[in-house]
This record gives C-alpha cells, structure tokens and sequence, in this order.
C-alpha cells in the first residue's frame, strides 16, 4: 500500500467513527452537554470538520467547502465564517446546534470527498512540502495530515463517548 492509499484509508476510518457518533441521534442528543464545560456532539463533529476543511484546503490551494459550498449559511452559527472553533469557550460551544445529524454529516462527508480527491493524487514526494513556518521544525504535509487524523479520531472518540453516556441515561 502507498501512502496516498495508507492516507485514505485513515480518513475513511475516521468518516466510520464520525458516523458512528452521530447517525440516528435527534437533536436533543446531538446538542446535549454532560456538563457545563464538557462538548456537545455537534460541537465536536463540526469543528472536527472545520479543521479538516480549513487545514485541507490550505494545503491544496483551493477554497474551503465550508465557505464555497454554502455549508456556513446551512449552519448559519453566530460565528465569523472563518471559525473552526479553536478556543472557543462554554457559550460558544453550546451555540453549535443543529436540528438533524444530517447537517453535521452531509457537511462531514463533502469535506471527506475532497479530502480523499486530495490524499489520493499525492506521492511520497509531496508530503514532504513544508505548509507551515511558523513551527519549529516547519511543519510538512505529511505532519499536517496526520495531525488532522489524530484530532479528528480524539473528537469523534468524544462524541462517541457523549452518545454513549446519552443512551445510558
């Protein structure tokens, strides 16, 4: 397997545990907080794919899905449209709601499908371009895609966690 192939099949692992967490739940579910300081499922799973969408864009060179498929006004979230919900506090966290798993996930895969159109078109080579300076040592494509792949399996492991505490209660 190469490693485009190797990359791929992480992200499909990745779509299966964000679909996992949120198929089939109402909206009270995907909403719900276990506490004041904790994630909601919605939360998580939109700034899971936030951060995919903004980090994948940014290395291909395109516009991201968010902004160029009209999912922020789907959303329509009371945010700057550039937001991926890096630092956002308790309000802001418990102002991602969605009235369906649906939004999450219809905006989840469109950003999955231009994910793997992009894994799958790289060689070896090319994870070796430098995206990032402002780290030191620079970050690669390479290092950026995986680190993508470890936050997004950390949020949806959350989610999966908040959903089954909802079903135990």
């Amino acid at each position: 397997m190469n490693s485009a192939n190797t990359l791929a099949e992480a992200f499909d692992r990745v779509r299966e545990a964000v679909h996992a967490a949120a198929e089939g739940l109402p909206a009270d579910d995907l909403n719900a907080r276990i506490d004041d300081g904790a994630n909601s499922i919605s939360w998580l799973i939109w700034h899971l794919t936030r951060v995919q969408d903004d980090h994948m864009a940014d290395a291909a060179g395109t516009g991201q899905v968010w902004l160029t498929e009209g999912w922020a006004d789907r959303f329509g979230l009371p945010f700057d449209e550039e937001a991926t919900g890096f630092g956002h506090s308790g309000d802001e966290v418990a102002a991602v709601r969605v009235d369906s798993a649906d939004l999450l996930l219809g905006y989840y895969d469109a950003v999955h499908e231009r994910t793997l159109d992009f894994v799958r078109g790289l060689d070896g080579r090319g994870l070796d371009r430098i995206v990032d300076e402002a780290w030191s040592p620079p970050v690669t494509l390479g290092v950026r895609l995986i680190s993508v792949i470890a936050e997004d399996l950390q949020h949806a492991g959350q989610a999966a966690f908040v959903r089954g505490v909802r079903e135990r209660a």
